[in-house]
């Protein structure tokens, strides 16, 4: 079964679409399958429930009970290699 990755920014629009387009065409290039889904932050409870793993593209405090990849990281390619590094880490686990 293919990991489920949720990408959201706050209107659920351009940015987390961006970040998950992006992250989509890393995975395809690693030869990884998952589905990457982008939403806005209101509809976050209901989309990380069968979530392997939360990106987030704006700062958040809360605490989640899936794993967490900085999704800025992926918007400004600043750490991006890192932040994927860890990414499929957790969702080899998953």
């Amino acid at each position: 079964m293919a990991a489920r990755i949720v990408v959201a920014c706050g209107s659920g629009v351009a940015t987390s679409e961006m970040v998950a387009l992006k992250i989509g065409r890393l995975l395809r290039d690693a030869g990884v399958d998952a589905e990457v889904h982008a939403v806005e932050m209101a509809e976050l409870d209901d989309a990380l429930e069968d979530a392997d793993v939360f990106v987030p593209v704006v700062r958040t405090d809360e605490e989640y009970d899936v794993p967490v990849v900085n999704g800025v990281a992926f918007l400004t390619g600043m750490n991006q290699d890192e932040e994927f590094a860890k990414l499929l880490d957790l969702i080899r686990f998953a």
